[in-house]
């Protein structure tokens, strides 16, 4: 068994230090789950934060944080690991396909939250490669959230295997609930927010490069915008699935169908100008204790 490499922070990653380093050429290793663990101890909501995350998504700034809250602020944990050397594919290769998301219990400003990020899984599929992110959030001993996040990179990496329960997305849309146009702007922001400063968020010259015609919003912008127009699930706790399936524009004109049926979870698709939708999601109560992760137990 690899021998675990566990990276701990009592502060913000420094985003410059694992930009550079994801630019840099390594050789990789054929690994594809490689056991790196990134921990972020003591880290503490902002009021600005949050008033900055509110005005981008329309989100709620508190007292109460958002579901999305230690996915975004958290996401610099994933971008230590996906620069990490010891990362089977460059950053740059990879793209977020799925979102999968448990507030177990509401929580606030108040509490010192301890953050755990850890290469979970992985799976060969017949056009490439999926890695599973795991992330835990507790306030002392006791567990508030648990998210996981999948990326792809395309290429040969050896015979397919299963791909995950969690992949196949609702096929129901429902109604038209929203019609709205993306604001431009806060870009650089909402990357402070993730850490995420790949320049295909930021620059349509850059993003021209990989065939986009403009540049795109990071996605956790966009669902919260989705998430601040449908109903909240009953307090308690909650689950958030996202799929996300296409891009999403600097500028675009949206429009969110939803469809909820008998008090169930709601389940959501945005448009962003096409017949396909950009992201789907579904998000509602979450009544499960089990301890591993909820769909992954055949894995």
């Amino acid at each position: 068994m690899s021998v675990a490499t566990t990276l701990e922070f009592d502060r913000s990653p420094w985003a410059a230090r694992y930009m550079l380093r994801g630019a840099l050429p390594v050789r990789r290793c054929r690994n594809f789950t490689p056991p790196i663990v990134a921990r972020w101890r003591g880290h503490r909501a902002r009021p600005a934060d949050l008033a900055a995350l509110s005005l981008a998504t329309g989100l709620p700034a508190g007292p109460a944080l958002s579901i999305l809250y230690p996915h975004v602020f958290g996401f610099r944990l994933s971008m230590v690991v996906l620069t990490h050397p010891a990362f089977p594919v460059p950053i740059w290769g990879v793209v977020q396909t799925r979102n999968h998301l448990i507030c177990w219990r509401p929580f606030d400003l108040c509490e010192p939250l301890d953050l755990e990020t850890r290469v979970a899984a992985s799976r060969v599929l017949g056009k490439g490669l999926e890695v599973d992110l795991e992330c835990e959030v507790r306030s002392g001993a006791e567990r508030v959230f648990s998210g996981v996040t999948t990326f792809f990179a395309r290429g040969r990496f050896g015979e397919a295997g299963q791909p995950s329960p969690l992949a196949r997305a609702p096929a129901e849309s429902g109604e038209r609930v929203a019609r709205w146009v993306m604001r431009d702007d806060a870009h650089f922001r909402f990357g402070r927010f993730t850490g995420d400063y790949n320049g295909i968020h930021f620059w349509d010259w850059y993003a021209r490069r990989f065939h986009f015609r403009r540049a795109l919003y990071h996605p956790p912008r966009v669902l919260g915008q989705c998430l601040a127009r449908l109903p909240e699930p009953p307090a308690g706790a909650t689950r958030l699935d996202v799929w996300l399936k296409g891009p999403v524009p600097h500028g675009a004109e949206v429009e969110l169908e939803a469809a909820q049926r008998d008090g169930a979870a709601t389940t959501f698709s945005l448009f962003a100008g096409e017949s396909r939708p950009s992201i789907v999601g579904r998000w509602g109560a979450f009544a499960s204790t089990a301890g591993a992760w909820p769909g992954r137990e055949s894995e």
